[in-house]
């Protein structure tokens, strides 16, 4: 299992995620898709 907490991305000065949280079971595909 995967699991993601509070996570925060930057490109530079521009935040693209804020707080995002992810739990990934066994077998399972996530996608995270943005503009």
């Amino acid at each position: 299992m995967l699991e993601l907490r509070g996570v925060d991305a930057f490109y530079g000065r521009i935040q693209a995620l804020r707080g995002v949280s992810i739990d990934v079971g066994q077998g399972e595909v996530v996608a995270l898709i943005g503009s």
